[in-house]
Order: structure tokens, then C-alpha cells, then sequence
């Protein structure tokens, strides 16, 4: 932070102003990190999909404006509740609003800094320029900042539990998901989530081909799947998910379970992968049920998703057993009407949906959370869960 403020300062003009504005310290969603373990440092928090959330008290920010040139102008908080409708919810969320200036003249209070808690408006004063001679260095190592995880040799293990299966997954560590380009290499709380529930239904998988998207380098859906299913192919896009993925499955799988596991690279829409994972399903019949975990959260990525699974899916089986795509995920950027429409026109039709909590049903899902408490290790988070079908027959050439 004090290397980002530092560049805004050689780029701005003395008297000028930065106008701040972030989360605040007591958000509700600093909260629901705090209660799911994913706190890196003080108000610091890794998300689900491995970006970073910093929420600010007033005291530090000043802090860390002060120790950068900057004067504090104005400050405050603003609360304001947010109402979703389709869940029934109402969140307090805390944003903390600030000025600074660069160098102001004018007065300031006894105790060096403005008012923390107005928040009138004052008018900029000394605005002449820096020296044009005077050079602007901005330059920082991107590629390194973003680039492919250079720290899987100092990555942590951590153990999952489902029943009467106990893993231990090796994944990226914590604090480094932030700059690593692949969601993969992190364990989402969906695919847990899921986990435990086939773990506790091995009858949904049971003597049944099945085809994990988006699997990531944990792989905890498939191999729970292998102990029962016909066979499983595990599939993601990003190599490096998948090297890792071998690394967990071989380690935590014994021979006969491993036979039972074929990891493919598979990225949504490319025809070639498409294919070659459509060989694995057994003379190309397709696979008869397909699971994706926290695989709808980029708007960009929701059709190709529901494309590549209509190329997978068989079309064969009776009406008591017809193939099933299976959703899980917690709402983040693309809503359900979103998905649904996409679903829609690449042949799928919606059997039955479940939002723990808020929408129960009509009998699909809701069976599998009978006789057991999967709902109980996960009270702080909304999952929902799509059970999908194919509504009509595609000729595959």
C-alpha cells in the first residue's frame, strides 16, 4: 500500500487530492471471512476465489496516508443496508470514505491532522504543477506481481474430512493466492461442500460415468466419486491445477481407487479437449453425470461451460435415469437467472434447485441432506445447488 501511494504522489499535483474510498473495519462481510477461517493478517482476508479484502479503520488509514506526505481533509463511514430480495437478506455493509490532499497550505488542528469526522467539502488549494524535470518512476514488475505461482514448494496441507474419507490436499498457501492467475489452485468452499454430500449419497455417482469440470488441484469430488462411481475423468483447463491434481489423487488414492481416475485437461469450448474427453466416457456415449463446484462465478466463461457440458453429456438413459449436471456454488458475480438462460439454450432443462436456507426442493436434492448434518459444518455460507438435464438430442459429428 505505502509503494501504490507513493506513485499516486509522483503523479500528483501539489495541493491535489485523492479521494478515497473501500471497505470499512465491521462489514458484513469481513465477518462472514473472519467465521470462515480466511483471515491472513489483521482486517486482512483472502476470498473464496483468491483475491484479497483489506477493511479499513479510520486510524490506519489516516496512518498510512500521513507517513506518505498526505493531510487528511475528510473522513467518515457510511453504513447502508443491502436488501436481496431473491434471498431474503439484509447486509450492513461499511464503506469508509476519505479526501487527502498533497502538501495543502491552510491551518490544520492542534494535533496536526483535519477533522476526522465531517465530511463537508473544501476547496483544493495550491495547484501548481511539479517540475516537468522532475522524474516520475512508476515502474513495477507486473509479471512477477501476476504471472503463473512460483510457491507450490512452500505450499500447505490441509486436511479434509467427508465421512469416511480423510484427505490430505497439498494447495497453494494463503497468502499467496492473491497474485497467482489460476482459481485452481485453491480450495473453494463449494467443492467441500459437495464433497460431503457425495460422500454421504454415493448413490449419486453410483456405477456411473462421471466427468468433474473445473476440478481444480484438490480433486476431493472425484476421488470421493471413484469409490463408487464406474469410473471418473477429473478435468480442469490450467496445467499447472492439473500437475498438483496428480500430485493429490496418487497420494491420498490406492491403486484401485487411482484405476478408477482419468485427469485430462479440458478448456470450455476448445473442440480438441472436447473431444478427447468425450473418447475417455467409453465408446463416446458421454458421461452420464457431470459436477461442477464454484465453476459460474465469470460471466465470460457461463456459456462456454454449459456448451462444452452439452458436448459431454449422454444422451442415452431411461426416465428414471436420465444423465444430470450437477451445479454447486456460492453467488458471486453472475446471478441465477444468468445461468439458467445459458443452460437454456444449450439443451438443458432445469429438474430442481436448493438454496440451504431459503429455498428447499422438490425432493431431488433435498433427499441427499436427509440422515445427516453436511448443512451443520457450513452454517456461515449460502450454497445453492442446480440439477440439471438434457431437454433434447444433439447429433455429435
Amino acid at each position: 500500500m505505502p509503494s501504490v501511494l507513493q506513485n499516486v504522489k509522483n503523479i500528483l499535483k501539489h495541493g491535489g487530492r485523492v479521494l478515497f474510498r473501500d471497505y470499512a473495519f465491521g462489514d458484513l462481510a469481513q465477518e462472514r471471512l473472519m467465521s470462515k477461517g480466511q483471515q491472513i493478517s489483521e482486517n486482512f482476508y483472502v476470498r473464496g476465489d483468491g483475491t484479497r479484502a483489506y477493511y479499513f479503520s479510520n486510524e490506519y488509514l489516516v496512518d498510512l496516508f500521513s507517513k506518505c506526505g498526505f493531510t487528511l481533509e475528510e473522513i467518515c463511514v457510511h453504513n447502508k443496508k443491502v436488501e436481496n430480495r431473491s434471498l431474503d437478506l439484509v447486509m450492513n455493509r461499511n464503506w469508509i470514505q476519505a479526501t487527502f490532499i498533497l502538501n495543502p497550505a491552510g491551518p490544520l488542528s492542534p494535533n496536526n491532522q483535519h477533522d476526522h469526522s465531517t465530511c463537508e467539502g473544501k476547496d483544493a488549494v495550491d495547484t501548481s504543477q511539479k517540475s516537468e524535470s522532475e522524474e516520475i518512476d512508476l515502474s513495477v514488475d507486473f509479471s512477477n506481481m501476476f504471472g503463473t505461482s512460483h510457491y507450490l514448494n512452500e505450499a500447505q496441507i490441509i486436511m479434509i474430512k467427508a465421512k469416511d474419507h480423510d484427505f490430505k490436499i497439498k494447495m497453494l498457501a494463503k497468502e499467496y493466492q492473491h497474485t497467482c492467475k489460476s482459481t485452481g489452485l485453491m480450495l473453494w468452499e463449494s467443492a467441500q461442500f459437495m464433497c460431503s454430500l457425495l460422500a454421504e449419497n454415493p448413490s449419486i455417482v453410483a456405477g456411473k460415468r462421471v466427468l468433474e469440470m473445473g476440478c481444480g488441484s484438490a480433486g476431493i469430488c472425484s476421488m470421493v466419486a471413484a469409490s463408487s462411481a464406474q469410473f471418473v475423468v477429473a478435468t480442469d483447463g490450467d496445467a499447472e491445477s492439473l500437475d498438483l491434481l496428480r500430485q493429490n489423487t496418487s497420494s491420498n488414492l490406492d491403486a484401485e481407487l487411482l484405476n478408477r481416475i482419468s485427469i485430462r485437461k479440458l478448456f470450455w469450448g476448445d473442440e480438441d479437449d472436447v473431444k478427447a474427453v468425450r473418447e475417455l466416457s467409453g465408446d463416446g456415449a458421454g458421461f452420464d453425470c457431470i459436477i461442477g463446484t464454484d465453476v459460474t462465478y465469470n460471466p465470460d466463461a457461463t456459456l462456454p461451460l454449459f456448451k462444452t457440458a452439452r458436448a459431454l453429456i449422454s444422451d442415452g438413459g431411461d426416465a428414471g435415469s436420465k444423465a444430470a449436471l450437477i451445479l454447486c456454488y456460492i453467488q458471486r458475480r453472475v446471478d441465477e437467472d444468468s445461468i439458467l438462460l445459458a443452460a437454456e439454450t444449450q439443451g438443458f432443462r432445469l429438474v430442481d434447485k436448493w438454496i440451504n436456507g431459503v429455498h428447499e426442493s422438490n425432493g431431488t436434492i433435498s433427499c441427499w441432506f436427509r440422515g445427516n448434518d453436511v448443512c451443520g459444518a457450513f452454517r456461515n455460507v449460502t450454497f445453492s445447488i442446480l440439477y440439471f438435464e438434457v431437454i433434447h438430442t444433439l447429433v455429435f459429428t
